[in-house]
């Protein structure tokens, strides 16, 4: 027997996603004066509206509204017709100081003793389905959705595109969790009214609507699905076959829709930023929150562990938790789980046991082994936060969670 699995992906120009990036790119701002600024940072984006609301100690000052503005229009909301634009948009927003009570607990004399913010539980994940450890219908999500961005950034081709769209990817898994196919594809993306009618009449709209359904689905299948295979393993992409079936827009023309049609808030896309439901993840979320907050460093810092032991061989699949308690630096649990995948001779608690051994995992130490003081997050907050390639720009590192940096370390504690 077979089983389905479905992941999501949604684009830069998804309301949730512009309100995250909002969040981080003030973060940001912040840390580029001050890098150890503790921000919390909350969005909402509705039509043509953002409130901004956030809790800050830092030396810096930051223009949230400019920011906003920036952000919005980077991203590609530069219409009126969008009915939410980076220059006509009402921004508002709502600054105090951060809880004395909250900082007394961060900001310690000897940093190394650097207090969790909050108690929680955070997970990392990481899977050999992909060349980048991430799970296969996720990372294929994330990059259907990459190269539609990319290509209305180039307007070149589907020059209709507008700034919002989302993915769904189904693939068809053996009983030994192996990918067999991919099943299923949807592809919904935004778009201008490129057709025109003909007439004022019912028929003639509805024929110029078709017409333009049918442009997108070919758009879709013959160029940007070809892209997104040429950029994955031969034996990935001979998980594309003939019975693939794809959905475009199959709700019909999408013109005008968010966010002038709903409203929509930074952390709602915390299960498309990490791994998809099939593999755990706290209820908390990432972006507007400075690496102080175990919630977010602590899950960088778990995809690292779990990305280097799938790397180094330890096991095919590996999921990692570990949980604080307030107010203390050390976690109290690191919990691994191969999924009865293990290729070393050691107990799940065993490999625990070592990594503990291998990787500091208190908040401070996090920081500066992943480098988290750096304004890094603003290129973090779209297309999953687990999923990026690591690399340098500006003369900074990005995505030092991706790194396998600890592959040879991992493989001495393990003899392999």
């Amino acid at each position: 027997m077979t089983y389905l699995f479905t992941s999501e992906s949604v684009s830069p120009g998804h309301p949730d996603k512009v309100a995250d990036q909002i969040s981080d790119a003030i973060l940001d701002a912040y840390l580029t004066q001050d890098s150890n600024s503790k921000v919390a940072c909350e969005t909402l984006v509705t039509t043509n509206k953002v409130v901004i609301a956030w809790e800050v100690k830092s030396k810096g000052s930051v223009n949230a509204e400019q920011v906003a503005r920036d952000v919005i229009r980077k991203i590609g909301y530069t219409k009126k017709e969008y009915w939410f634009d980076a220059d006509s948009c009402d921004v508002e927003v709502f600054l105090h100081e951060q809880s004395p009570d909250i900082n007394r607990g961060v900001d310690r004399e000897n940093s190394d003793d650097q207090w969790a913010w909050d108690q929680g539980m955070m997970f990392g994940y990481a899977c050999n389905e992909t060349e980048n450890y991430m799970p296969l219908p996720l990372d294929l999500a994330h990059k259907i959705l990459y190269e539609l961005n990319q290509i209305r950034k180039e307007w070149k081709i589907m020059t209709y595109l507008r700034p919002d769209a989302k993915s769904q990817v189904t693939v068809e898994y053996s009983d030994e969790w192996r990918p067999i196919r991919i099943n299923t594809i949807v592809v919904s993306t935004q778009h201008d009214e490129f057709i025109s009618p003909e007439n004022d009449s019912k028929e003639s709209q509805l024929d110029a609507d078709s017409k333009m359904l049918v442009q997108i689905y070919n758009d879709v299948k013959n160029i940007v699905l070809p892209r997104v295979k040429s950029k994955i393993s031969d034996n990935l992409q001979k998980l594309f076959d003939e019975n693939l079936i794809l959905y475009v827009n199959p709700t019909g023309k999408f013109v005008i829709w968010w966010p002038n049609g709903d409203t929509w808030l930074t952390w709602r896309k915390i299960i498309v930023d990490t791994y998809w439901w099939k593999w755990a993840h706290w209820w908390w979320a990432f972006s507007g929150k400075d690496p102080s907050k175990v919630d977010r460093s602590a899950a960088y810092a778990a995809r690292h562990i779990a990305k280097n032991l799938v790397a180094a061989g330890i096991s095919d699949e590996i999921l990692v938790q570990v949980a604080y308690a307030i107010w203390v630096a050390k976690p109290v649990s690191l919990y691994i789980n191969t999924y009865w995948k293990s290729k070393v001779d050691f107990s799940d608690s065993e490999i625990a046991k070592k990594i503990e051994k291998i990787f500091d995992m208190r908040p401070n130490a996090i920081e500066n082994r992943l480098k988290l003081r750096n304004p890094i997050y603003s290129q973090t907050a779209s297309f999953g936060h687990m999923w990026h390639e690591p690399r340098n720009e500006s003369g900074l590192e990005l995505f030092t969670r991706e790194k396998l940096d600890y592959v040879n370390e991992i493989k001495k504690e393990f003899w392999l």
